[in-house]
């Protein structure tokens, strides 16, 4: 696996550059490749040197997946649903690619709801919550028990709804839903697993000093991570300060011995903002 590609910045050359947060600052990027662009740049405009490093690979459909994946589009299509949930933007890519490719268009009408912003904006560059039907989104908490937790979600009783994720995932969503009173359906619209490869170019980083700090945005990821490392990369990672985006999985990198772990607000956002806050703080302390 070519798991490293550095992001092309111009970090620690220059005043400019030096004057910038993350100036000369390895940062590992660990989101899927088909969604680390806006996190890789953001860390380069920031003086950093963002490190891709894929800690979940993300897959089509087989052809007897894609077949059931169709067949549900076409109920939905229909009018069978009365609530479409997106569980990341690759449910929301790999499904309407589906539809296009069977020439069907999304209802217009049909609720839809999401747990997070890219979710909101990657409907939104597909025209969804332009029509009637608004997107339900939870505006603070970025989860589960987020969406959960919105008025929208509370009466739902007689209501059919379609969970559109990736094989496996947490079933809080689907169980609380139907303890509610919903009829909940689950569609696998894209495939997960463990990067391919191993570690040995994120070792060498670490080796040569150069590898600053670990964003981490997946419980599933991180064990993906604490397993390819082997012994020896685990005492490296528990010397390295761990970004993460949610409590859940701060508390899965704690569970797991590391005591370096950051917990963040949520997004890309909420992980920029404290990389800048902590290296701006060991750089005025190294003063």
């Amino acid at each position: 696996m070519n798991a490293i590609a550095e992001t092309a910045a111009a970090a620690g050359t220059g005043a400019g550059s030096r004057a910038l947060p993350l100036a000369g600052r390895h940062i590992v990027v660990t989101r899927p490749a088909q969604q680390a662009g806006p996190l890789r740049a953001a860390i380069a405009a920031a003086g950093g040197i963002a490190v891709a490093f894929p800690v979940l690979e993300i897959h089509p459909l087989d052809a007897a997946q894609e077949a059931l994946l169709g067949r549900m589009l076409e109920r939905v299509c229909a009018g069978e649903f009365e609530l479409a949930i997106f569980v990341s933007p690759n449910a929301i890519a790999h499904s309407f690619a589906a539809l296009e490719r069977r020439g069907l268009h999304w209802p217009a009408d049909l609720q839809v709801a999401v747990v997070g912003k890219g979710s909101e904006r990657a409907l939104a560059e597909r025209g969804v919550g332009r029509g009637q039907a608004q997107v339900i989104a939870p505006q603070t908490r970025f989860d589960s028990e987020g969406l959960l937790a919105l008025p929208e979600m509370q009466d739902v009783r007689g209501k059919r709804v379609i969970i559109f994720r990736g094989d496996g995932g947490r079933e809080l969503t689907a169980s609380t839903l139907r303890e509610r009173g919903a009829t909940v359906e689950y569609i696998t619209c894209y495939r997960r697993s463990a990067p391919s490869g191993d570690a040995a170019e994120l070792l060498r980083l670490w080796q040569d000093g150069r590898l600053d700090a670990i964003t981490m945005t997946s419980s599933e990821g991180l064990r993906h991570l604490y397993a390819l490392l082997g012994e020896a990369g685990r005492a490296l990672l528990e010397t390295t300060p761990l970004f993460a985006p949610h409590q859940r999985i701060a508390e899965a990198a704690r569970r797991l011995g590391l005591s370096r772990v950051i917990a963040t607000a949520a997004g890309d956002a909420g992980l920029l903002q404290e990389l800048n806050r902590y290296f701006s703080d060991v750089a005025s302390s190294s003063c």
